[in-house]
């Protein structure tokens, strides 16, 4: 048994579950699942029944009391799938409900640092409150002043801090998560008892999942063939009488509890909440069970391009000198401008220099040199050294300077003024190279030394690796992938040429973004986006699944039907997955129910009419040993059935990543096959235990 089946079964687990399974008799909570709840009436009814004989001496007492105690196991199996589905969500629920444990707020009376200490679930929306190093945030809400550290560990079970701020896309905070450094002002978002922790307990407990359209279709299919199957084995006495003979009312009943479709009915509400389940163990919230469904059944998949497609940060991968200019003079004069450049890009560049030429980086105050920091009037940087100038940044502006500077001769240390005839061939070199970098979708970045050109170093948006491969998956299964981006049209195409991706929409703006999910719905395709902007929310609430980032905005938190607690973009490719393996769970295991049931149609109706019409005994095909063996093995069998599906029903089926027709296919074979061949080998074992034990 896998690892994953065993935790299933664990002692923590089960204990809760099996008590649950019998509180769930209830018929009150019964009545929820219309198949089950009928198998709860005839067991009622007969077990009332068993009484009466057992009380007036009735015959056949021990096979009564065996097909009855067989019911009610197969009600509380029902159950324990359900109940044991919830549990792993309790677990949860109570490792969040810690994190609402009671606490004090700094609520703000007026201006400055002025405040009150009030419970915090006295806390109204609209009130301000001071969150200092060391406190818990109170409940939701928005950054209003300030910038901190806040550890969220007890909502994403990330350690690592993230930073809170105001003015921006991670102005959003938590109730229950803890400012490590600094202090904030925060305002109140969210009312009590109506705080994103207290909606994520309520949704992973069970205690808010309504069910889905899907499900609720299933429900009434499965409904009218219950009716159905009422009405047919009612009208069976006087066909029996007619003939001449009776049947007992617990072999109708038997009859009657095999032949509707028990095994899904028992196990669909199980099925929707390990769905939602295996989305929370992944650090996704779903705000509902529709929203599950619908990524899998999505056809069109949006993906913003930086930090999903991309990893983020240019990278530089090439020094492209100019005429007369090595390339390890280029890389040379690049590294030391980037020595004391912090960001991606600059320290990229002291790696790449390092990694192909072997130049080491060099300790700054022994060069005596002074750094030149990014400014976004000059859009350079770089350093002065030793009387030699360096300078790195955007194109035009190196060009700009350089232009009106005196210039060092090459070889000489004589400065010379710069004669635009003799520089014109440079200036065109560079803006050439510049501009098929710009074509390939990176970004050039310009260095001179002295008021010398040298080169453009190569920044490039480097593409995930592993990514091309999971859009041909996403392509296999019929979804169509989008990049948005701010980049303009030409670097957009080459990143999604690189990437794979079907479609681009570039310098997308938020207008453009709802735009297009509307013109995909239009023409009758669901959507799937993320996002994390307030800019973002129209979108997120537009698409038919909306994925928002925990560190976003409170606006894009609340427009998404989804929130991804580890705010990680390249999660939608997952989540798309997981809706369609609770899709395919819920196919496979319907087909098996019902191929599962024509098999003990071959059990139980010959052993049933075998008195009466002789000539059935040719449909007796598994050769059962005697009718009332037959009866009772088909009854065990059904009960049995439903714990052995209850590890898949949780794990749900695995998924692959192949067309529909594949899929149905691969699913008749395997849940439509099987469910017929299971029956009769599972029934035909049972049938000789019986025999074997004489219980029959």
């Amino acid at each position: 048994m896998s690892r994953q089946t065993s935790s299933l079964f664990s002692a923590a687990l089960v204990g809760p579950a099996l008590l649950g399974s019998i509180k769930k008799l209830d018929p009150r909570a019964m009545i929820r699942n219309p198949v089950m709840f009928v198998v709860e009436v005839v067991a009622a009814l007969t077990t009332v029944l068993f009484i009466r004989d057992l009380a007036t001496g009735g015959a056949d007492l021990l096979f009564s009391g065996q097909i009855i105690l067989w019911l009610w196991f197969t009600l509380i199996f029902a159950n324990f799938a359900e109940a044991l589905a919830e549990g792993r969500g309790k677990a949860q629920a109570d490792s969040l409900r810690r994190t609402r444990t009671e606490m004090t707020a700094k609520r703000l009376t007026g201006q400055g640092r002025a405040f009150e200490t009030v419970p915090g679930t006295s806390l109204k929306v609209g009130d301000v409150v001071l969150v200092e190093a060391g406190d818990l945030i109170p409940s939701d809400g928005e950054v209003i002043e300030g910038v901190a550290s806040v550890n969220e560990a007890a909502i994403t079970g990330e350690s690592a801090p993230v930073i809170r701020e105001s003015g921006g896309d991670r102005s959003a905070v938590t109730g229950g998560t803890q400012v490590l450094s600094d202090e904030i002002k925060v305002r109140i978002t969210a009312a009590a008892g109506s705080t994103f922790v207290d909606r994520m307990i309520a949704l992973v407990e069970g205690a808010s999942r309504q069910k889905t359209p899907n499900e609720i279709a299933l429900n009434i299919l499965l409904a009218g063939l219950t009716l159905v199957f009422v009405f047919a084995v009612a009208s069976i006495p006087s066909f029996a009488s007619y003939a001449g003979g009776s049947i007992p009312v617990i072999v109708l009943v038997a009859l009657f509890v095999t032949l509707i479709p028990t095994t899904i009915g028992a196990l669909l509400s199980a099925i929707g909440i390990a769905g939602m389940d295996r989305l929370v163990r992944f650090n996704v919230l779903a705000m509902s069970g529709r929203a599950v469904e619908a990524a899998g059944d999505v056809d069109t998949l949006l993906l913003d391009k930086t930090g999903t497609i991309t990893l983020g940060n240019r990278q530089a991968t090439e020094f492209r000198p100019v005429r007369g200019v090595t390339e390890q003079d280029l890389a040379d004069a690049a590294q030391l401008a980037s020595l004391a450049d912090e960001t991606p890009e600059g320290r990229s560049i002291v790696v790449l220099a390092k990694e192909k030429y072997g130049i080491r980086a060099r300790d700054m105050a022994s060069l005596n040199a002074t750094f030149v920091p990014f400014t976004a009037q000059s859009r350079m940087s770089g350093v002065d050294l030793q009387g030699t100038s360096i300078r790195k940044g955007a194109v035009d502006a190196v060009i700009a300077s350089v232009s009106g500077q005196p210039v060092a001769s090459r070889g000489s240390n004589v400065a010379l003024a710069v004669r635009p005839e003799a520089e014109t061939g440079v200036v065109g070199e560079i803006r050439a190279i510049a501009e098929e970098i710009a074509k390939a979708g990176g970004t050039p970045l310009a260095v001179a030394k002295d008021g010398r050109l040298l080169g453009v170093v190569y920044l490039k948006d480097i593409v995930k690796g592993g990514i091309r491969e999971r859009f041909a998956e996403l392509r296999q299964m019929g979804i169509r992938t989008v990049m948005i981006t701010g980049d303009n049209p030409m670097t957009a195409a080459a990143i999604a040429a690189e990437a794979g991706v079907d479609d681009f929409l570039a310098q997308a703006t938020p207008e453009d973004k709802l735009a297009l999910i509307r013109k995909e719905q239009s023409q009758g395709k669901l959507v799937a986006m993320c996002g994390d902007g307030t800019n973002d929310a129209p979108a997120l609430a537009q698409a038919d699944v909306g994925v928002a980032m925990n560190t976003g905005t409170v606006a894009a938190r609340e427009a998404g039907n989804m929130v991804d607690l580890d705010s990680d973009p390249t999660k939608l490719i997952e989540i798309v997955g997981i809706g369609k393996q609770l899709l395919m769970t819920r196919g496979a295991l319907t087909t098996f129910s019902i191929a599962n049931d024509v098999a003990k149609y071959f059990a139980i109706i010959p052993a049933m009419f075998l008195t009466l019409y002789p000539q059935l005994q040719a449909l007796n095909v598994m050769h059962l040993a005697s009718p009332q063996s037959a009866i009772l093995s088909a009854i065990i069998f059904n009960a049995l059935i439903i714990i052995a599906l209850i590890p898949l029903a949780l794990k749900g089926v695995a998924y692959r990543a192949v067309g529909a027709a594949s899929l149905l296919r691969r699913n008749l074979l395997i849940y439509g096959l099987g469910g017929v061949l299971v029956p009769f080998a599972g029934i035909k074992a049972i049938d000789l235990a019986v025999s074997a034990l004489h219980l029959a």
